[in-house]
């Protein structure tokens, strides 16, 4: 059985950042929000920041999630993770391989793997993932191409597997216990939590949704 990096406690309520979101508060300030609101974990995704700025970025945010004792990974950029000292790295089915990823950030830090079923999912299990983040559950504005993964599927990838599995894509709080049954280990949300005009309030309130969805 693999080593386990992370907790299935550590799915609960995971945060993926999206700048698009920042109106009245910087990134940051929304971050500290989400994690005074109790967010158990975090993703910072940057598809367009210059490389010296997202890396300034993710030492700021590495330090503040460390403050709190939240896992927090970069979306792709293992360089970036590597350097500003993150517990880790997420990536998609298109970009780095879970295996080359590993080589690269060695055996102690935590990867996670963007996955659709179960094939892929079991892959990712055997190239050394340590958790998988599942979706879309919903359909999503965040990504419009994103196919949506029926409740059966994600049952059957939950049950396929012995690493944390977190539910992704269009989940909010009024349809999160749809889920219900499908023994996800947890919710990650963007708009969710980042697009709510008092983020500390919605956080809260999202957190107790969701261990409830935990709950089997």
């Amino acid at each position: 059985m693999q080593r386990l990096r992370v907790e299935s406690e550590a799915m609960t309520l995971y945060a993926v950042t999206d700048s698009a979101w920042t109106g009245g508060q910087t990134l940051m300030e929304q971050v500290k929000d989400a994690l005074d609101g109790g967010i158990t974990f975090l993703q910072l995704r940057e598809k367009d920041l210059e490389y010296d700025a997202f890396l300034q970025e993710a030492i700021e945010m590495a330090k503040l999630s460390r403050k709190y004792g939240v896992p927090f990974v970069i979306n792709d950029e293992v360089e970036i993770a590597l350097k500003c000292g993150a517990d880790g790295v997420h990536v998609g089915q298109e970009d780095m391989a879970c295996r080359n990823a590993r080589d690269i950030l060695g055996p102690d830090k935590i990867i996670g793997v963007s996955v659709h079923n179960v094939k892929e999912a079991l892959k990712a299990q055997a190239d050394g993932a340590d958790y998988l983040g599942l979706g879309a559950v919903k359909a999503t504005p965040t990504k419009t191409d994103a196919r949506v993964v029926e409740f059966e599927e994600i049952k059957k990838v939950c049950d396929a597997v012995n690493i944390p599995v977190v539910a992704i894509g269009g989940i909010k709080k009024d349809n999160m216990m749809e889920l219900k049954g499908s023994h996800v280990d947890g919710i990650a949300v963007v708009s969710a939590i980042f697009g709510a005009e008092n983020i500390r309030k919605e956080t809260e309130e999202l957190r107790k949704k969701a261990e409830e969805l935990r709950i089997r």
